[in-house]
């Protein structure tokens, strides 16, 4: 498979480099960027010298990066993957967005919470998040890549949902990310000076985030579902850890919840379940694909506490996009993503 990365020197975009790069049945075919057009990639990112020697491209030659491609990945912020998405409408070409742009069922949405009108409204793509929607992602042509906290959010309570085991209403997310999950972009608020030995929250009450996983939240419980989430900014390079809090209803045991998450990742090659009372730490995710599960219920308050930990920059963002691209194509969902964690 030819695969082309438009927005390539972002975090999420060198990312996917990494990974394709590893890829037993992928080859990169076109790599971009607009501010760094003509430019080595290695001259950006020296740890990819001897493996990826390729020039930066301008994404303005598009057709013809599309017919170079089989599928193109495109990493760019929020805004640009519509007018891509627009101008390919008809290629063979498969494309997989890492951005917000196509993740939501009605485009309102979209214009509400990112202030930005919707040039592709009528598009038809899939939601990838790839253990809940496979089926789906098998023959689409456009798939959404979630975000990196709804990714992580998003799986830690949906089979409590789905088995009418929690109730809808009070759910909260606390959340935390790791400064990647910020870009590449220069931010005062990024800057190690404002990071290190610090812990903050932000976007309260107001993330875009938010909708995404009650938009997925509302269609298993098979009801409209509001959220409270609340992201924090961690002194770490990579990582999502979601602490999620429920309502448990009347007479649900242990048992039930174990099966319920059974059920539903029980046979996931990538979501590994921890069990009742264990926290699991995001050291034992990094650099992988890996979802690792715990929860606690408290008797006291009548409460489940859902904790849930991914990478950001791969089970977030490029490394679900290379699984989604995996099952678009019809080979191994696990194909260049087997990389166990990086410890310590």
């Amino acid at each position: 498979m030819k695969a082309s990365v438009i927005g390539a020197t972002g975090y999420a975009g060198v990312e996917l480099l990494r990974l394709l790069d590893g890829h037993p049945e992928a080859e990169i075919a076109v790599i971009t960027s607009e501010s760094s057009t003509g430019e080595a990639i290695v001259s950006m990112y020296p740890h990819l010298s001897g493996r990826i020697e390729k020039n930066l491209q301008s994404m303005q030659e598009l057709d013809a990066i599309a017919a170079a491609s089989d599928v193109i990945f495109i990493a760019l912020p929020h805004g640009h993957a519509m007018k891509i998405g627009k101008q390919l409408r008809g290629s063979k070409t498969k494309i997989i967005d890492l951005g917000g742009d196509y993740r939501f069922k009605d485009y309102h949405v979209f214009e509400q919470w990112y202030k930005v009108k919707h040039e592709d409204p009528e598009a038809q793509a899939v939601y990838g998040l790839t253990e809940l929607f496979r089926d789906k992602v098998l023959g689409a042509q456009l798939v959404a890549n979630p975000g990196c906290y709804t990714t992580c959010s998003i799986l830690a309570l949906v089979p409590l949902l789905k088995y009418k085991l929690i109730e809808t209403k009070g759910i909260v997310i606390d959340a935390k990310s790791g400064t990647t999950g910020a870009g590449r972009s220069l931010k005062a608020g990024s800057l190690y000076c404002s990071v290190n030995e610090s812990f903050k929250a932000y976007g309260v009450a107001s993330h875009r985030h938010t909708p995404e996983i009650e938009q997925i939240y509302s269609e298993f419980a098979g009801e409209d579902v509001v959220i409270q989430f609340t992201p924090h900014l961690l002194p770490v390079d990579r990582g999502i850890y979601a602490t999620c809090y429920a309502q448990l209803k009347q007479g649900v045991t242990d048992a039930q919840i174990e099966e319920a998450y059974q059920a539903m990742y029980g046979d996931e090659f990538f979501i590994r379940l921890r069990g009742k009372g264990v926290c699991p730490e995001l050291k034992n995710i990094r650099g992988s694909n890996y979802v690792d599960l715990g929860w606690q219920t408290d008797k006291r308050t009548g409460r489940i506490i859902v904790m849930n930990c991914i990478d950001n920059l791969v089970k977030g963002a490029a490394g679900q996009a290379v699984q989604n691209m995996n099952v678009m194509f019809g080979i191994d969902e696990a194909a260049g993503l087997r990389q166990l964690p990086l410890v310590p």
